[in-house]
């Protein structure tokens, strides 16, 4: 394994940290800064709606330069946001800090994935992509204990210094792990603004975007409510949510190994098959959310189909693309804008009168609609392919 990709999971790791921990700090912090569990709240939205605005708008203003260079800026960005959190005066510029420090996320994970494949041979690209991603969903299982007992022992602040530590360290592998320009196995050479939007041209890489905010919207729609299924349907104790999430985190763990593997051997086909998985476990689950051994048992499988489309996902868009880091920053807005929508709709049916297991199948059609997108990518990839060996055949 190339030490850059170490570097790189490392730097997932901590911005996942940082996304995840705040959930486990939000009485603390509402109560040091005086403010409405509602305003706490926006810790959390105001930091996913600047994910989707940072994974385009930076990638784009950074189209044209190394894109080593782009990550080292980035994880500075990062840990300047964490900084700014962990001193706040106030809850104004504890929310700048995390608006700073999301800035940088999804134009890490899109130019980062760009990067992570090209240290290693092309038919290891979506493996390499997995082990960046793996940093981040480690942090989706330790992210939320973590940031809840160091918050206990020594306070909301000591969680970020440790979150800007993490920044540092993956700070210091990437600068001295991923090779630049000239020297190494050099990242793909960066492409110009005008070719990156040239590369939206491509009706593959809209169908994959659609198939990637559908597909994560439905699982993230289904997650977003997860708590209540399993407290008002399946009979758990609030007490027992955080190991269950921790049970979907191990899934996401494992799913993400898997998934870069399979998308390494077919991707396409895996990419099908995994939302077809996906869509079966979300609707089994509203079936069986009653019984205690069956939801334990479908969240993990939901944490394993719902992570092991990423490697798949992001590699397949810049493929497409032809390299264009913009494109790998817009499947991290596709996937967020897609969790927006799945929440609004699984809001939507609770507030019917649904019921808690609403949110399931409400997440299972859309994971459905993602399946069959990604179906009719593949058949036209399929045809295309066909088409350009016949043409060279004669």
């Amino acid at each position: 394994m190339p030490s850059g990709l170490v570097a790189l999971a490392v730097g997932g790791f901590g911005i996942g940290l940082t996304e995840f921990l705040i959930a486990g700090l939000l009485p603390q912090v509402a109560s040091s800064f005086a403010v409405s569990e509602a305003a706490a709240g926006r810790l959390i939205s105001g930091y996913a709606l600047s994910v989707a605005v940072g994974a385009i708008v930076l990638t784009a203003a950074t189209a044209r330069l190394p894109r080593k260079h782009v990550l080292v800026g980035l994880v500075v960005l990062f840990v300047l946001g964490n900084l700014l959190s962990a001193i706040a005066p106030s809850y104004s510029v504890m929310l700048l800090g995390r608006i700073v420090a999301a800035l940088c996320h999804g134009s890490f994970f899109g130019i980062g994935s760009l990067v992570a494949r090209s240290l290693v041979a092309p038919e290891r690209k979506s493996r390499a992509v997995a082990v960046m991603f793996a940093g981040l969903t480690v942090a989706n299982v330790l992210g939320v204990p973590f940031g809840a007992l160091v918050g206990e022992r020594w306070g909301w602040r000591a969680a970020f210094w440790a979150v800007t530590a993490v920044g540092l360290l993956a700070l210091a592998g990437i600068v001295a792990c991923v090779p630049g320009r000239a020297g190494g196995t050099p990242p793909t050479a960066p492409i110009g603004l005008r070719a990156q939007l040239g590369a939206f041209r491509s009706g593959q890489v809209w169908l994959t975007l659609g198939a990637t905010a559908l597909g994560y919207g439905g699982m993230f729609g289904a997650f977003s409510y997860i708590a209540y299924t399993f407290t008002e349907v399946g009979g758990f104790s609030s007490a027992d949510v955080a190991w269950l999430l921790m049970v979907y985190g191990v899934g996401l763990v494992v799913g993400n190994l898997i998934g870069g593997r399979a998308a390494d051997h077919d991707r396409d086909r895996a990419l099908v098959l995994t939302l077809a998985g996906l869509t079966v476990t979300l609707t089994v689950f509203g079936l069986l959310a009653a019984s205690a051994t069956a939801s334990v048992v479908l969240v993990f499988l939901m944490g394993v189909f719902g992570f092991a489309g990423v490697p798949g996902m992001i590699t397949r868009v810049t493929d497409y693309a032809q390299g264009a880091a913009l494109a790998a920053g817009a499947n991290v807005s596709a996937s967020n804008i897609g969790n927006a929508l799945g929440a609004w709709a699984g809001g939507l049916a609770i507030t019917a009168g649904l019921g808690y297991t609403a949110p399931l199948y409400v997440g299972a059609a859309m994971v459905l609609a993602a399946a069959a997108v990604m179906a009719a990518a593949a058949r036209r990839a399929g045809a295309a392919g066909r088409r350009d060996r016949a043409m060279v055949s004669r």
